[in-house]
């Protein structure tokens, strides 16, 4: 494989995702309205996990919104991670994923080209999302921005990578409704990303602690939180960084006509 073959058909396929969305402006829009009904709104109403009263002081409003930025930038990956994978399905059954994996290249990286193009999708919609929260008086440094920019990334790497093995294994656009809902809530209510992980195990519930404490979700939110704070949270990062590895490599496993199930479609 030639360096320019390579990096044209990176250009391509993650040139196409970015056309597509810029195309699709209530893409965006939708992408921020669930975070930030969870900034605004349901952060009143959360607030008494930490002992406060449901209608707090304004300043503890304030914390409890900085402590729910992290996993609401995940969430904004994820949900864009799933977006990607609908894509995939609706490529899939339409036949343009069949013509992109006969292209004369390794259809692992047109994979990772294809998961490159969502990582830099969701990198794009968390920028819109920061900017929101600067509207709403929450006002991060332009060093945590550097900080945590690595961090997110990684973190939408690894999201997009789950939603990228999804896409092997729903084989209908009917049927993406259910398994959204089956995969994303489990995913960001068992974790980090409303309430600290030792609060679940203060509260007995011992079967939900170790379901968030294993979640790969958990530990994207708590390397972002760190580093947030100029901190890098080692046993995090290793987590997503092997989810994401894992997730692909599955995800590459399953489209392959040989192995996979990408045959009997």
């Amino acid at each position: 494989m030639r360096t320019a073959h390579a990096l044209l058909a990176l250009r391509a396929i993650a040139g196409r995702e970015v056309h597509k969305f810029l195309r699709q402006p209530g893409r965006l829009i939708s992408s921020l309205v669930r975070p930030t009904l969870w900034l605004v709104v349901f952060a009143a109403g959360f607030q008494n996990i930490f002992g406060v009263a449901i209608l707090p002081p304004y300043d503890t409003y304030v914390e409890y919104r900085v402590y729910m930025v992290p996993g609401l930038v995940m969430m904004v990956c994820l949900f864009n991670g799933m977006q990607s994978s609908l894509a995939m399905v609706y490529d899939r059954e339409m036949g343009v994923m069949r013509l992109l994996l006969t292209a004369p290249l390794p259809r692992a990286y047109l994979l990772g080209c294809k998961l490159l193009g969502t990582t830099f999708l969701s990198l794009l919609q968390v920028a819109a999302f920061f900017v929101l929260t600067w509207l709403f008086g929450i006002e991060l440094s332009a060093r945590q921005i550097i900080f945590a920019i690595p961090v997110i990334a990684l973190g939408a790497l690894m999201l997009s990578a789950f939603g990228l093995m999804l896409s092997v294994y729903i084989r209908q656009l009917e049927n993406f409704a259910g398994t959204m809902n089956f995969v994303i809530f489990p995913m960001f209510f068992l974790s980090t990303a409303l309430y600290p992980l030792w609060k679940i195990e203060e509260s007995g519930a011992q079967w939900i602690y170790l379901l968030t404490r294993f979640n790969p979700f958990t530990h994207a939110v708590e390397a972002l939180r760190f580093s947030l704070y100029g901190q890098t949270e080692g046993t995090s990062l290793a987590v997503v960084a092997v989810a994401a590895i894992v997730f692909y490599l599955v995800a590459a496993i399953g489209y392959d006509p040989q192995r996979g199930l990408i045959k009997s479609s």
